[in-house]
């Protein structure tokens, strides 16, 4: 098992908070009751653990899936993350609130999920940590 360095721990708190806290500041905006300063609150905290994610995630190299000089296929999910916040913000700032949702909603399927399957794979530290 690959030694938990600092930059791997940085990346792996985030992760799992960005995870845990993406569901509460999508959901206060879901259903009748709205909860904008607690969407608000969580969608910040939110967005910050996602930049934090994936600004570690770069400093983070691999050689035991196909890479290119360290960087393996979960490496794409880097400009994902930072273009879907670029796009998630613009739109709001245009007052498109609708397509705000879809870039927020995709990413977290995308980015947290998506990239939370390929972490728990027997081959990488979480699922090495969770299944050996």
């Amino acid at each position: 098992m690959s030694p938990v360095t600092p930059v791997i721990a940085i990346h792996m708190t985030a992760a799992i908070l960005a995870v845990v806290t993406g569901p509460i500041a999508l959901w206060a905006r879901k259903g009748a009751l709205q909860r904008p300063k607690l969407h608000r609150a969580f969608g910040y905290a939110w967005v910050t653990l996602m930049i934090i994610a994936a600004a570690s995630a770069f400093f983070i190299r691999g050689g035991h899936l196909p890479n290119i000089n360290g960087f393996s296929p979960i490496h794409l999910f880097i400009p994902f993350v930072f273009f879907g916040l670029v796009r998630a913000f613009w739109a709001l700032a245009k007052g498109n609130v609708v397509a705000h949702r879809k870039f927020m909603t995709n990413l977290y399927w995308g980015a947290c999920v998506g990239a939370g399957a390929f972490a728990l794979l027997p081959s990488r530290i979480v699922g090495n940590f969770l299944f050996a």
